[in-house]
Parts: structure tokens; sequence; C-alpha cells
């Protein structure tokens, strides 16, 4: 009788699982799952719950026929390169990224593996892919029209605070994609009669000078444009909002569910399903070059009531009819 047993090891921050039992069947196809994002290692070291939920939906079982390695760059952009060249190394079958960043550095360490976006913002204005119906060489998958969503997050945030006659915009500016973001900020702002304080930041010390700036310059409220960064920093932005009484628009409904005020944009989980269905496409034969990009289905609206009151703050009645979700 064979007792099974899995092999961890755990290698550049990454989780390398390799079920010995599926190893032994002769035959047998393992998949290799790379997952690579400029964002923060989980406490479990392995990619989204929601990827390999949906990916066993498909058939693929983890300690049996696919396994996972996992890449995080914690913010560092500079270290991504690195970490997909070992994703390469390590011969996965394919790479599914989360971010700009990250998708650009899978692209440039492989042309043949296929990668699949997961969670990443206008990837044809940064030449991930040459459209959405022919995204041309290895990369398909998931990427919402985050450039367009910035005018309407803007538009959310002036009903929820009509007066608003300033408000700053808080993003990465080491990352073009979310640069690209800050324009189309800037553009609604000009349409909705309000100006622009911007704040951009490359690296953590950087939030205390936007939060001076903030407190010099009071804005009626605050947008924070989101990536592995400002993800990783959001309790202090989330915080100083709070303190300071600054109404803010977020991109994901998670931070406000951690405390900010109000988000409107797609459910990263929804992303990561649908990631999986081009991930089991491609195992069954699929050419990345064939498979068109997609975009989210639905967007979500979430108003956190908690944090309006502690504001001071009352949310229009006809916003909070239109919300998916309201936190009490």
């Amino acid at each position: 009788m064979t007792t099974r047993r899995a092999f961890v090891v755990t290698l550049a921050g990454g989780l390398l699982v390799i079920p010995l039992a599926a190893q032994g069947q002769p035959g047998a196809k393992t998949w290799r799952v790379g997952f690579l994002t400029g964002g923060g290692r989980p406490p479990d070291g392995a990619p989204p719950l929601a990827l390999r939920q949906a990916l066993q939906e498909h058939g693929y079982v983890e300690r049996q026929n696919v396994i996972y390695l996992g890449r995080w760059a914690e913010a560092h952009q500079d270290r991504l390169p690195e970490l997909a060249g070992e994703l390469v190394g390590l011969k996965v079958d394919v790479i599914v990224t989360v971010g700009g960043p990250a998708s650009e550095a899978a692209k440039l360490a492989t042309p043949s593996i296929p990668i699949v976006l997961a969670n990443v913002g206008d990837a044809v204005g940064i030449g991930l892919i040459d459209s959405l119906a022919r995204p041309g060489a290895n990369v398909t998958g998931i990427t919402d029209q985050a450039v367009e969503l910035s005018a309407k997050r803007m538009e959310f945030l002036k009903e929820a605070v009509p007066k608003a006659a300033r408000i700053a915009v808080l993003w990465n500016a080491d990352d073009r994609g979310m640069t690209l973001r800050y324009r189309e900020v800037e553009k609604a702002a000009q349409v909705l009669h309000v100006t622009v304080q911007p704040l951009g930041v490359r690296e953590p010390n950087d939030f205390d000078a936007a939060f001076s700036a903030m407190i010099r310059n009071r804005p009626d409220g605050l947008f924070l444009v989101t990536d592995a960064l400002t993800v990783l920093n959001r309790r202090r932005v989330i915080d100083f909002a709070r303190m300071h009484g600054i109404p803010a628009m977020y991109e994901f409904g998670f931070l406000v569910r951690d405390g900010g005020l109000m988000s409107y944009g797609p459910d990263p989980d929804d992303n990561y399903r649908r990631a999986a269905s081009y991930v089991d496409r491609i195992f069954k034969g699929a050419t990345p070059r064939n498979l068109p990009v997609e975009r989210p289905s639905r967007y979500y609206l979430t108003v956190n009531i908690k944090t309006a009151k502690a504001l001071g703050l009352t949310i229009p009645q006809s916003l909070l009819l239109r919300a998916d979700e309201v936190i009490q």
C-alpha cells in the first residue's frame, strides 16, 4: 500500500507543492500553474483561493494533477523580471498574472508559455495585447476598462459629495497603467468642474509626503488608484482619510470592507474564476492568440455607511439605491 505524501519546498517567497502520488502514475500529466503578482505574499503562500477553487471545478485537483508555483514582488516592481524568470525556469505550463507590471515582466520572460491576465487594467493601453478580439502573441485573459472606469468613479464621488471642488488623487507614478488612470481622472475632473490635487507616490515613504500635502491643502475628496503599492499601504490611506474627515473613492469592494467609504469596480474573485476557464481551455489545446480577451461582465458599487457616519457625511438615497452592497 502506497502512502500519499506531499513534498513542500518554499523558494524565493513562493510555494511549490509537488504531489508524489500524481508523479508516480505513469502517463499522468501534472500541470504546473505559475502565479505572478507585484502584491504581497499571503499568509498561506498560495495563489488566490478563487482561482484554485475554479480550477478544481474544471477537474484540476491539488495533490493529484496540478501544482501551483506563486511569486509575489511585495510592491517591489524591480523584482518582477527575476520572479518571472524563476517561473519560466520551473517550466510552468501557464502563468496567471495580476497587474500590468507583472504581466509585462511575464511577457518579456517568455514568448511561448501562455500568460493569462487575471486582474489587469487596460491591457491594450499599456501594450500587453494588440486588441481584445485578437490579443496576439502568448497573452490572453481578463482586463477591465480601468481608464474609462476612472471617470465613472469620479462621478460617484462627486454625487456623494456634491460641493466637492478639489479631489486629491493618490496613485503609483512608477506604474504606466496607473498613470493612465490618473490622466483619465484629470479629464473627468474638467467635466465635473473640480480641480485635481495630484499625489504620485513611488515607495512607502512617499505616502507621508502625500498626507502632509493634504493636511496643508485639504481636499474635499480623495481618489485612490489601486495597485500593489497602494494596496499594501491601504490601511494608512484609509485611516488618514477617516482621521481627517476626507471622503474617499476606491476601486474595489475589499477596500470598503476594510473601512473605506465607497468603491466601484469588478470583483477580483470573479476575474480569477474567469481566468481559470482560460487556463482550462489552454490545457485542453487552445492557444492564447485564438482566445479573445474579455472584460468583466459586472461592476459593483459598494458603500460603507459606518464610515460615512464617522465622516459626518450623508450618502444620497439615490446612490444607496444603486449600491450593490451597503455596509452598515
